[in-house]
């Protein structure tokens, strides 16, 4: 930060409007998270709750910065002071750690914990504290070097978590749209380290262009709260919209089908863990013809695939098996789920396009991706090209050329 009092009137108002401005949207968007319990923006998304709040904590936290750094400048004004020290220790460990919840609550692989990122500040707040009592550029420098070495290490934790989430919704959700969060997580850290240099280096054009950005920053992040849907590998099968009745098939089923279903019945539900010894038993004992001929019978010949955000578990469910043992036979095909529906909706597309051509009809390529189990062409495009090694156009007028 540094003195603004010596601006113009002019600038001086542009400048206390623009505060006033950068410091109420966030506490609107805070007070809609918390206490509307619709969703304006996608209304048939229904967004983790705890997002939400990590969110909602970090607008508010974002807005009530305004308000001691107001404080400071009426009262003080002065570099370096007890105050100043101060209000940097309270938007570091404020600001820093809300931000850090709300990135680790979008990876919804697993619960992480948030406590170790506030146990890091506090070294940097005893620091500061020790800069009160004994001012010293030295210990200035180290504040900034700690501060710098937290975001470092955040950073690359935060690489290998979204990876590792990514992985996860390849094994567990055939559709991906508004699930991944990396660009996300670009922009955030990308912010986090702004806020960081807006903290420790006092320009005022920096202050005026972070101002700017805190508004984009606030609509970015509202926007990726409610886009980004509950996500649950364990849906409980009695909420699905499936195209295979259960109830049907228990009435239909043969004794044959029965005891081809008797090793699933012996594994763990979704929920439960196994130990290691437990693991490698059910990964030698995976039978691939038997869940093969199940995939078959009651996911390709129904086309159950074509069905809308499809999950691994209840893929798993209809065929009668379990989440972990179907995931261990993706595995050991060298794909992972969501590869396996993608190329399942390609074939049901190649043929569809193939047949339209056949009879002389019109083929257009968006609703018959839509047809295809596929929402945004966008995704369908992607899957396309990695499934084929052409885009959609090019595959389509080779197919074109080649018919009588």
């Amino acid at each position: 930060m540094t003195d603004i009092f010596g601006q113009t009137p002019t600038q001086l108002e542009l400048f206390f409007i623009l505060y006033g401005v950068t410091g109420a949207v966030p506490l609107i968007a805070a007070l809609y998270l918390l206490l509307r319990r619709g969703n304006a923006i996608a209304p048939d998304i229904t967004p983790p709750l705890r997002l939400r709040c990590w969110a909602a904590s970090l607008l508010a936290v974002t807005s009530l910065s305004h308000v001691w750094w107001l404080l400071f400048l009426i009262c003080s004004r002065e570099i370096y002071s007890v105050g100043y020290v101060l209000v940097v220790v309270v938007d570091g460990v404020t600001l820093l750690t809300t931000i850090a919840g709300t990135l680790l609550s979008m990876l919804q692989d697993r619960r992480r914990p948030i406590w170790p990122a506030l146990v890091a500040i506090i070294p940097f707040a005893a620091i500061c504290g020790v800069f009160i009592v004994h001012p010293s550029d030295q210990f200035k420098q180290i504040a900034i070097a700690y501060i710098m070495l937290l975001y470092l290490i955040f950073t690359t934790y935060m690489v290998f978590a979204v990876r590792r989430y990514g992985q996860w919704l390849n094994e567990n959700y055939a559709d991906l749209e508004n699930k991944k969060v990396w660009l996300s997580q670009v922009v955030a850290l990308g912010c986090m380290l702004f806020f960081i240099l807006y903290l420790l280096v006092a320009n005022l054009v920096l202050i005026y262009f972070m101002h700017f950005v805190e508004l984009v920053l606030c609509g970015l992040l509202l926007w990726r709260v409610e886009t980004l849907p509950q996500l649950d590998s364990k849906d409980a099968p009695d909420s699905l919209t499936l195209n295979v009745s259960r109830e049907s098939e228990e009435t239909s089923r043969t004794p044959s089908d029965r005891a081809t279903e008797e090793p699933a019945s012996t594994l763990p539900s979704a929920g439960e863990a196994m130990d290691d010894g437990a693991v490698g038993a059910v990964v030698a004992n995976i039978d691939l013809a038997q869940t093969e001929q199940l995939l078959a019978e009651r996911c390709v010949a129904t086309q159950l695939y074509l069905q809308h955000d499809l999950t691994l578990q209840q893929l798993a469910y209809t065929i009668g098996t379990n989440r972990f043992y179907l995931s261990q036979y993706f595995s050991r095909q060298g794909i992972t789920y969501n590869i396996y529906i993608n190329n399942l909706r390609i074939n049901h597309f190649i043929s569809r396009c193939q047949e339209a051509t056949a009879a002389g009809q019109p083929v257009i390529a968006q609703h018959l991706a839509r047809e295809s189990g596929y929402r945004s062409y966008s995704t369908f495009s992607l899957a396309f090209k990695q499934r084929t090694g052409q885009s959609v156009t090019a595959w389509m007028h080779d197919t074109d050329t080649k018919m009588p």
